[in-house]
């Protein structure tokens, strides 16, 4: 049997070669990390699709009505604007509080003034006067 011979590629190849490979592993993990990244809405787009939400008839607002009222606005608190994410983490943060079974009457007590502020707020920015 033959031996193999080891072909020696000229560095300046090795170099572009080794340049490309890293070339093309930050241009696929840029590719990755830009599709994993939600767009973030403006001001005007998080309140059109608040207004959706609420002028949607949820019932009462018993425990079945804030937990569907939670479950709407997750996905959008999730890529609101910056003027509006905590007045939904507010509305969000009462609105689990309040669907527990046994929830804490201090804490949700506490959670109250923030969810009524975030109301003033969603009035400020989607329905100014």
């Amino acid at each position: 049997m033959a031996a193999c011979a080891h072909i020696q590629l000229p560095s300046a190849i090795l170099e572009g070669m080794k340049k490309l490979t890293t070339a093309l592993l930050a241009a696929g993990l840029l590719a990755s990390a830009s599709a994993c990244a939600s767009p973030k809405l403006t001001t005007a787009e998080t309140c059109d699709r608040i207004n959706v939400v609420v002028s949607s008839p949820t019932g009462s607002m018993g425990k079945t009505g804030m937990t569907k009222l939670a479950n709407a606005i997750r996905p959008i608190e999730a890529v609101s604007s910056d003027d509006l994410k905590p007045a939904l983490q507010a509305i969000l943060n009462y609105a689990d509080e309040s669907v527990k079974e046994h929830p804490d009457s201090t804490k949700l007590e506490g959670l109250k003034a923030d969810y009524q502020n975030a109301g003033q707020t969603y009035s400020k920015f989607c329905n100014p006067s």
